[in-house]
């Protein structure tokens, strides 16, 4: 069985629903050292031309850089899958920064119209005095994504069983990190002196770090890559930081503030065809969400998708709307102060704009 992790890099080749033919260029090479390059993805609507007819509205390219590829986000996928940018009149170009910082410097660079990944990124960026302020625009995940992966199984596993232990982390600073510490704070854990999180391994490579390290009793991971260490017996799922840290504001999507004032058709079109996604996603079984995206993830096998959805979909990661909402927005503050990765409390009109959200919803 082949499964995608984080760090993993792919093209494909395929139509587009107006006859567009994008390809990407050769595999790249994905190192931990900051010097690795973005892959990208065509807008994916292989789908679209037999489920849609070509849109009657002028054709916009966009480049969307996602901080990973995971079935965490597949709402974004539906949409393309199904042909919804394309109705929208995008052609969608989708680049994966394997990281937040790496996609906020594609936009503030330019080099991406739109950056989706955890909000936390733009608040860091408005208080080092970024003039061009990046605004978050609609909200995709509403739960953390990430599971806490045991060496052995343990079935009646509680978070005091972590103390004392060696665990593998995240990015000091990013979300996934954070959320683990704030779930571990309110089962009165202190991250820094009841455990030992390793925070050095390379975005993505902690399952692969976990298999070939003995001393490592746990590690926190993202879909698919804490299936697979189910699948080959490597690792057990014994927590869901997303059930346990309650609803946070994971993954946004953002702009800069001159984009959105210059573009707001083409933001409104983008949020109108994320808006159709959650409906799909909302309103389909896993079987049916998992052969929609399928082509997004081809060396992973259409029942492991669902099965994926499914963990997903039971613990309410998804929203019904894309609408980032104010409490949503001071909780995520609240998050970094504990975290002490808060230099000041932004206002919230100052980092959101829920207008095309809004709209899409009614």
């Amino acid at each position: 069985m082949s499964f995608r992790f984080h760090g993993t890099k792919f093209l494909r080749k395929r139509k587009g629903a107006a006859a567009i033919l994008m390809t990407a260029a050769m595999l790249l090479t994905f190192c931990g050292c900051g010097a690795e390059k973005n892959a990208v993805r065509d807008s994916g609507t292989s789908g679209a031309k037999e489920k849609t007819e070509a849109p009657k509205v002028k054709t916009e390219k966009v480049v969307l850089n996602e901080v990973a590829h995971s079935i965490f986000y597949a709402p974004m996928y539906v949409a393309i899958e199904e042909g919804y940018f394309a109705e929208e009149g995008i052609e969608l170009e989708l680049v994966t920064g394997f990281g937040a910082d790496k996609t906020m410097t594609a936009v503030l660079s330019d080099e991406a119209d739109i950056g989706f990944m955890g909000p936390e990124t733009t608040v860091y960026t408005y208080n080092e005095g970024a003039v061009d302020v990046v605004k978050n625009f609609a909200q995709l995940t509403q739960r953390a994504g990430n599971f806490l992966v045991a060496r052995e199984p343990m079935e009646d596993f509680k978070w005091e069983d972590i103390k004392g232990s060696y665990v593998l982390g995240g990015r000091a600073g990013g979300m996934p990190e954070m959320v683990f510490e704030y779930v571990l704070k309110k089962n009165n854990i202190d991250p820094k002196n009841d455990l030992t999180i390793d925070q050095s391994i390379d975005f993505g490579s902690t399952a692969a770090a976990f298999t070939g390290s003995p001393d490592a009793k746990f590690t926190v991971e993202f879909e698919p890559a804490a299936n697979a260490l189910e699948t080959e017996g490597a690792g057990y799922v014994v927590a869901s930081l997303g059930v346990d840290s309650g609803y946070v504001p994971y993954t946004a999507f953002s702009a800069k503030e001159s984009y959105i004032e210059k573009h707001p058709e083409i933001i409104q079109s983008f949020v109108n065809a994320l808006q159709k996604g959650m409906k799909y996603v909302d309103s389909h079984s896993s079987e049916e969400i998992a052969k929609a995206i399928a082509p997004q993830f081809a060396d992973t096998k259409e029942e492991t998708i669902a099965a994926i959805v499914t963990r997903y979909k039971d613990q309410d990661t998804w929203k019904t709307d894309v609408i980032f909402t104010q409490d949503a927005f001071t909780l995520l503050l609240d998050i970094l102060d504990e975290s002490d990765q808060l230099k000041a409390r932004p206002e919230y009109d100052v980092l959101v704009n829920t207008e095309f959200a809004e709209k899409a919803a009614k």
